[in-house]
């Protein structure tokens, strides 16, 4: 039969489209929730990586062609999605339509001319961030899972996560968040290493009392994981200087301790659309959850007004044991990294409280108030108004 008659055979089976029809498509996905979540079809490159790290198709998922039929259900596990595959002149990927048609999916078209087309109209690629020997190595026991893949772990690489916070909670996550290898790790806390906080705050350590803490964690990262920059805000969050603290961040991890903070970050990052991972603790309790913009309630639909100062004491006035914060931490940092690669479900809408002495978790559903005045029906994110926060809360300076 010879391959040319076979493979004119499989075009005559298979559907393809044209690069007019995917640059509509790629058009028409722009700012969307990434390709294939809602924003039109799924784009998947099939060449091998030194073709793929000469650039790519924007939005296109990489799978190369060997290892198509053994990743795609990870991938996409509707057989009935879009799907549009290309390779580098449009023949592997003509043979890779007609293997996922042979899997069950009914929806899957090959890109005719592939991308070598693509480049001749002079359309837009996008080039790879491409990791080095050491990050392959350092960072193998995650590339190695189909939910985060090497894809994934570039998008920790290129994100930036702050800890509101340097100590007991801030402590773990943003350790683990530096060993999952995130990009950007900011730290604001205005305070200095004591040796009372070394009980629970691990990223801290004897020789560095006395120390701020920003500057403390910064050497305790750097010792960890030179791949990340961190970025040390010593300073105390206020409505005069949270927007442009907040800013650049991809997510926020919510370690403060104390109600007008709180809210003061609740309202900025609404305004701004920045998912907030809460956690609290209580002496051996602990609470997390996480305030997604425009997905479900904020932190004044859970707490429309703060508790009496004599309600709610400090650590330092009541106690917490140093595990419980590692326990509470590390799930904010899991919690913040699912955010970032956009895998799991999250915690909006839901409550996860921890009992340590009775090692018991039990969860609570949290539903978004229709009258919140920051989230409510009606609000624009715009028209939020930062407050003098310590008078909402009744905090006597």
């Amino acid at each position: 039969m010879g391959f040319g008659n076979y493979l004119k055979d499989v075009k005559a089976r298979i559907r393809e489209t044209d690069v007019e029809s995917v640059r509509k498509v790629v058009e028409a996905s722009k700012g969307k929730a990434g390709n294939g979540n809602g924003a039109g079809p799924i784009l998947i490159d099939v060449r091998e990586k030194d073709e793929w790290t000469e650039g790519f198709i924007p939005g296109a998922r990489w799978i190369p062609r060997g290892f198509l039929e053994l990743r795609i259900e990870d991938q996409v596990p509707e057989p009935s999605s879009d799907i549009i595959l290309y390779c580098a002149g449009g023949t592997r990927s003509a043979l890779a339509a007609q293997a996922l048609a042979t899997l069950g999916y009914t929806n899957v078209k090959s890109m005719a001319g592939g991308f070598t087309a693509w480049k001749r109209a002079g359309l837009p690629f996008d080039r790879p961030f491409i990791m080095t020997q050491e990050q392959s190595l350092r960072y193998a026991r995650h590339t190695m899972l189909p939910e985060v893949g090497e894809a994934g772990q570039v998008k920790l690489l290129k994100s930036k996560i702050l800890c509101l916070g340097a100590g007991g909670l801030g402590s773990p996550s943003g350790l683990y968040l530096a060993a999952a290898g995130v990009g950007t790790l900011g730290f604001v806390d205005d305070d200095v290493v004591d040796a009372s906080n070394l009980q629970r705050q691990i990223l801290h350590s004897t020789e560095r009392v006395g120390l701020p803490k920003v500057e403390s964690a910064k050497k305790a990262i750097a010792g960890l994981n030179p791949d990340v920059k961190v970025v040390a805000h010593q300073t105390r969050l206020s409505s005069e200087n949270v927007m442009d603290i907040i800013k650049d961040y991809d997510v926020i991890v919510d370690g403060a301790d104390n109600f007008p903070t709180r809210y003061l970050l609740n309202d900025a990052a609404l305004k701004l659309g920045k998912p907030v991972v809460h956690a609290s603790i209580y002496r051996f309790e602990g609470q997390l959850t996480s305030f997604i913009p425009g997905e479900g309630p904020c932190y004044r639909c859970l707490y429309p007004s703060p508790p009496p100062p004599d309600m709610a004491p400090s650590c330092q006035e009541a106690g917490v044991l140093g595990v419980l914060c590692g326990v509470i931490g590390t799930l904010q940092a899991n919690e913040a990294i699912k955010i970032v690669l956009g895998i799991g479900k999250s915690m909006s809408g839901r409550l996860l409280m921890f009992d340590a002495l009775g090692l018991k978790f039990r969860e609570l559903k949290l539903r978004k108030d229709p009258h919140c005045p920051t989230c409510g029906e009606g609000i624009k994110p715009e028209n939020i108004q930062l407050i003098d926060y310590q008078e909402f809360c009744n905090v006597r300076l």
